[in-house]
């Protein structure tokens, strides 16, 4: 029960950032506000688009170890991917951005996403 919850929390993790990776590039200043940026720190559209690619990249790799079907190398995958949210998170803070998108978007999903791994590695 607890492999399945994973998989498919892996499979929204995924998705997810694809679709936050394509608002980066279709809509670049309202997503870096969103991202927890202050407008004074808002990405100039080519590191909006760097960010973009990132994260699109990010959910893919997801995506083909999801695909793979195999749960220990998917959580390893996972893993490895929380340090884009925790990097995230160091972003916002740095930027003196909101703690709420620092702790409740990027480092939540970096718990929530390490929590999974541990759970498919252990499977």
């Amino acid at each position: 029960m607890l492999t399945t919850i994973s998989l498919v929390l892996v499979a929204v993790v995924a998705v997810g950032i694809i679709g936050i990776g394509i608002r980066f590039l279709v809509q670049p200043e309202r997503a870096g506000a969103d991202f927890g940026l202050p407008a004074a720190h808002g990405a100039p559209r080519p590191w909006a688009n760097i960010k973009g690619v990132r994260d699109i990249t990010s959910g893919l790799v997801l995506l083909v170890g999801l695909l793979h079907g195999d749960d220990v190398l998917l959580g390893w995958l996972t893993l490895a991917s929380t340090f884009t949210p925790w990097g995230d998170a160091g972003v916002v803070l740095g930027a003196k951005g909101p703690k709420a998108a620092a702790y409740g978007i990027h480092a939540a999903t970096a718990a929530v996403m390490a929590a999974v791994s541990l759970v498919l590695i252990l499977s």
